[in-house]
């Protein structure tokens, strides 16, 4: 039987800190791609990666009368980009600058017939440089990499069995390569006041646009280097009053700074049942939420989804 320790895999953020912060900046650019591309969704919705069982996808991006998908393979280490017409290239995943990265990319777009002119500049980074000129940035563990993607795929399938007890509005579950954590979010079905932006590295327009509605969104990041460990979120907004008072399971709390309740990756791992652990931070934490902002719970929650059986009514 695999150990919790086998499935959760050790994620040290010291340990891969400068391919995290690389592959970072790898992931803006395919996602970039997927933005220019595609039509607007609420809430940027159009712009994510997805967790596959080889890596991060784009999922299909329309191109003309084709679809292209650009996908992360974090088995063989390449990334792989397909066109419905049958072309297919591929570009190693190894240690090189982003500069490269982002020609690599581009020249992999050109050679299937596909045009995507980025914006260059990274989002909601430190110190920004413009992809075509960074080589401060050039580290790849293929094993971290391997690990990371291996933590995602037991988050993603976790936040999925969540997301199932929810019959109102609720996000696929997404990987957003500007924040690069994987979120899913539940909404309440009421507008939100505005948001006042603010948001480093993200338009003000785009951030008013994503929350324009009353939510509660939880999610898993590897960490960075103002907090430099792997964890789980979740948070509010707007956030009630009395919110973060709220009773978390034993390892979970709320941290004033992020404005969030977090659940590090570490305690998760040394759980006996970290899956039911996850389930019951992201279950406890969506019921602050809830009770304290007043949602309509009756109407909007249901049992959680069990394989091939029918919804009761």
């Amino acid at each position: 039987m695999n150990s919790a320790a086998s499935i959760w895999p050790d994620l040290s953020y010291p340990a891969w800190r400068d391919t995290a912060a690389t592959l970072q900046l790898w992931t803006q650019i395919v996602g970039k791609v997927r933005l220019v591309l595609s039509p607007w969704i609420n809430h940027g919705w159009h712009v994510p990666l997805y967790v596959t069982a080889r890596g991060l996808t784009t999922s299909p991006i329309p191109v003309g009368n084709e679809v292209l998908d650009i996908e992360f393979d974090f088995l063989r280490h390449h990334l792989i980009a397909r066109i419905s017409r049958g072309e297919e290239r591929k570009l190693p995943l190894e240690a090189q600058s982003v500069a490269d990265f982002y020609r690599g990319v581009m020249d992999l777009l050109s050679a299937i017939g596909v045009a995507a002119a980025i914006n260059e500049m990274p989002n909601e980074v430190d110190s920004p440089i413009p992809f075509s000129i960074d080589q401060v940035h050039r580290s790849y563990d293929a094993e971290a990499a391997h690990a990371f993607w291996r933590a995602l795929v037991q988050a993603d399938r976790i936040f999925k069995l969540f997301r199932s007890g929810f019959v109102g509005k609720v996000s696929p579950v997404h990987f957003f390569w500007g924040s690069f954590d994987l979120a899913v979010t539940r909404f309440s079905g009421r507008r939100a006041p505005r948001h006042r932006g603010g948001i480093r590295g993200l338009p003000d327009a785009v951030t008013r646009e994503a929350y324009s509605h009353e939510v509660s969104s939880a999610g898993f990041w590897p960490g960075n280097d103002a907090f430099p460990r792997a964890a789980f979120f979740s948070y509010a907004y707007p956030e009630p009053a009395g919110f973060r008072d709220r009773p978390v399971p034993p390892g979970a709390y709320f941290d004033t700074n992020l404005g969030e309740f977090i659940l590090p990756y570490d305690a998760l791992r040394a759980a006996g049942d970290p899956d039911a652990l996850l389930l019951k931070f992201l279950s406890r934490t969506y019921e602050a939420a809830a009770e304290t902002a007043g949602w309509d719970r009756a109407a909007l929650e249901c049992e959680m989804g069990v394989p091939g059986r029918v919804r009761r009514l």
